[in-house]
């Protein structure tokens, strides 16, 4: 075994061993790893790279699958049964998409072809060494100092940003609009904003894409006794609900245009009128509009009113994506460790360091909420203290690297199809359920099915 060894500071430096019998690859790795805080150590043969393995401790391991001595997947197994946290890119000189997938299955973070591009390969241990930082013990230490907030967790500039943003129009806002993709936090930013207006009425919620079309009007606005077959009585729409507090209207996309005329004129007169009485009454609300959908496209498709839209924007605050703020995911993944152990009153699970990293490579076409789901999956499906790659969901031990090539990328609309179909054949097409787990209406559920991509 050769050791190479770049310039040491005076912390523990980050080691990475190369398991490859070809000299050339070994040199070339040499002084392109020669980085500040890294260590770099070579391997020709598997016994060597196993013997490497136990005495360094390497934080990453480059391992070829064309050894001398031994098939590069049985010794893939050996080490990560040895070491379950190890971190394995594996690499090869013949591609085999069956190969890449075994390998990834096995348990691999990455698959490379030879030649494999050194800018690629050099970004990828960068990555490895950046998220070490993250998913060291330190990270969870830390992590009461970035507790949750109105159920908001995270320490991350962009999520700064917006609550930096809540904080500074809460107590002045009167209309506001929260936009993001599913699974992002809308609604406890809208708790967060209502909290901080320091309104003393209620927050009441409206799940738009949930609501059948036909009782839009009733249960916003109320009905007086009389006013239709079936009204035996009055009743207080939730708008009169949130008097003194705050209205959220989620997926405010999903509103039909006929009561979004009627919810503008509540806006401008601060005045509800139920359905079959003569006079209106007086209210004092703050009203969050919140969607998933571009209402810019919608207006311009005379889908939403513009009126309403632009009342709504006057402020508006969208929310990050989970890969804007990939940072966060280790506090993230904590939590939900934590939520789980409570709920379920079982021992406290935590991620390995190969789940870590699958983790924060994925691409989160369903954010949090996906998050949530899959670490939920984990702690059922492990046996162990010690959540593995095997007890990811399928999908995402499964599959391997990404395209090498950008024109084999998938588009964020693609992945987030993908998922909403994974979730829908794994309910057995129940529309309901599937919406349930994905935390999003029927309807919006059926739209993405009746998308181009789809």
């Amino acid at each position: 075994m050769e050791a190479r060894v770049a310039n040491r500071p005076t912390n523990m430096p980050f080691r990475v061993l190369l398991i490859d019998d070809d000299e050339r690859i070994a040199d070339l790795l040499s002084h392109a790893l020669s980085l500040p805080g890294l260590e770099f150590h070579a391997a020709s043969d598997g016994a060597s790279g196993a013997d490497a393995v136990l005495t360094l401790h390497p934080h990453l391991v480059l391992l070829d699958l064309g050894l001398p001595d031994i098939d590069g997947l049985t010794l893939l197994d050996q080490l990560l049964e040895q070491n379950p946290n190890l971190d394995v890119i594996v690499f090869s000189g013949l591609h085999s998409n069956h190969t890449a997938v075994e390998a990834i299955q096995k348990g691999a973070s990455d698959y490379i072809t030879k030649p494999a591009s050194l800018e690629r390969l050099l970004a990828l241990v960068r990555q490895r060494v950046q998220h070490e930082a993250l998913i060291e013990p330190s990270a969870e230490a830390d992590f009461d100092a970035f507790r949750e907030r109105d159920g908001i967790i995270g320490r991350s500039p962009a999520l700064v940003t917006v609550l930096g943003k809540i904080e500074r129009i809460g107590p002045h806002f009167r209309t506001a609009l929260i936009s993001g993709e599913t699974g992002t936090g809308k609604d406890l930013a809208a708790r967060a904003l209502h909290r901080t207006s320091q309104a003393p009425g209620p927050f009441v919620v409206c799940n738009c894409a949930a609501m059948v079309e036909t009782l839009f009007e009733s249960e916003l606005f109320g009905y007086q006794k009389g006013a239709f077959t079936g009204a035996t009585h009055d009743k207080i729409g939730l708008i009169e609900h949130a008097n003194g507090g705050t209205l959220f209207l989620d997926e405010i996309g999903e509103l039909p245009l006929t009561t979004q005329a009627k919810l503008l004129r509540v806006l401008q007169t601060r005045e509800v009128q139920r359905i079959g009485s003569a006079t209106s009454r007086p209210v004092n609300l703050r009203v969050i509009g919140a969607t998933n959908r571009n209402l810019r496209e919608m207006v311009a498709n005379r889908e939403f009113r513009e009126d309403l839209y632009f009342r709504l924007a006057l402020l508006e605050i969208a929310m990050p994506r989970l890969t804007e703020r990939i940072e966060d995911l280790p506090l993230l993944a904590n939590y939900f460790l934590d939520k789980f152990s409570n709920i379920f009153e079982a021992p406290r699970r935590r991620l390995s360091r190969r789940v870590q990293m699958l983790l924060s490579k994925h691409t989160w076409p369903g954010n949090i909420r996906e998050l949530e789901n899959v670490i939920t999956y984990c702690c059922m499906m492990s046996r162990s203290e010690v959540i593995d790659a095997i007890d990811l969901p399928p999908y995402l031990h499964g599959t391997p690297a990404l395209p090498e090539t950008p024109d084999q990328l998938l588009s964020m609309e693609t992945m987030r199809l993908q998922y909403v179909k994974t979730v829908l054949e794994r309910t057995g097409g129940n529309q309901s359920r599937a919406a349930h787990i994905l935390g999003i209406g029927r309807s919006t559920l059926r739209r993405y099915l009746k998308s181009p991509a789809a």
